[in-house]
């Protein structure tokens, strides 16, 4: 009769009591935040699940899933402005992003102080969130889609900035240096070393921008910047929630189509 293998394990090791110490704190910390979170922001329960709350969530519901079709050509028109202001928007960021992707690259300005000026210019634009921008060029300019373009442009431009100067710091100096072995001016070294590197990435970011500016673009007319984001603020003062759900479907609709679209194209760029 064969004798039975026992099976030997290795020895379990020992968890190190620092790193035991540091998990513990860090999820006593995390606990902390969440119980002073909800402690601070004061939700009032009791109104929460009041009869009112609940009949108007009944009131409301139905009529966002029983869309007014009578609604879907003025829907659709607000939406094409919609993603025309979202176009002209991310254009304007797009081109204007270069010189500052440019400055705040260390490998192509050496000036310290400009590199770290560009930077935090960029970290200002980013800090500025796009509903801030419109509600500043809505007082300035009106209420109007120029509004919402010029607010989707320049709260654009500190993250394409951001990322173009990403893109322009990783690519292959070799280039560049062999250009300038052979004579090149600085012209013919922007134009035949660095932009061909460059672009393929800053198209594929420029559309990725195109996409978070559509959705941005919607949430601007709720304060007068144009588009559809306006139907849906006109209806919602005047209770019409079917128009609301109209104006959702459309919403849904194009931006799915567009999300799919946009990674279609970026993979076939990079």
């Amino acid at each position: 009769m064969a004798q039975s293998e026992t099976l030997i394990l290795p020895p379990k090791k020992k968890r190190p009591v620092k790193k035991s110490i540091r998990n513990w704190v860090i999820g006593i910390a995390l606990l902390a935040i969440y119980i002073w979170t909800f402690s601070s922001i004061g939700i009032d329960w009791s109104r929460v699940f009041s009869d009112q709350t609940l009949n108007n969530v009944g009131r409301v519901i139905p009529q966002l899933f029983a869309p007014d079709w009578s609604v879907t050509a003025e829907a659709t028109l607000l939406m094409a402005e919609t993603l025309a202001m979202a176009y002209t928007g991310t254009l304007l960021a797009a081109v204007l992003a270069i010189p500052f992707g440019f400055f705040a690259a260390k490998n192509m300005i050496k000036s310290k102080i400009m590199n770290t000026a560009s930077k935090w210019a960029l970290d200002a634009i980013r800090a500025f969130p796009e509903i801030m921008l419109a509600l500043i060029f809505v007082a300035a300019v009106g209420p109007s889609a120029f509004a919402g373009v010029l607010a989707i442009a320049i709260g654009s431009i500190g993250m394409l900035g951001k990322l173009y100067s990403e893109v322009i710091e990783s690519i292959d100096m070799n280039v560049v240096e062999t250009l300038e072995a052979n004579g090149a001016n600085k012209l013919q070294i922007l134009f035949y070393g660095i932009i061909p590197q460059v672009i393929p990435e800053f198209l594929s970011y420029a559309i990725y921008r195109y996409e978070i500016d559509v959705r941005s673009s919607t949430i601007l007319g709720l304060v007068g910047a144009g588009g559809i984001g306006m139907m849906i603020q006109i209806s919602t003062m005047n209770r019409n929630w079917d128009e609301v759900g109209m104006a959702l479907i459309i919403i849904i609709i194009i931006v799915t189509v567009i999300d799919y679209l946009s990674a279609y194209v970026r993979k076939k760029i990079v």
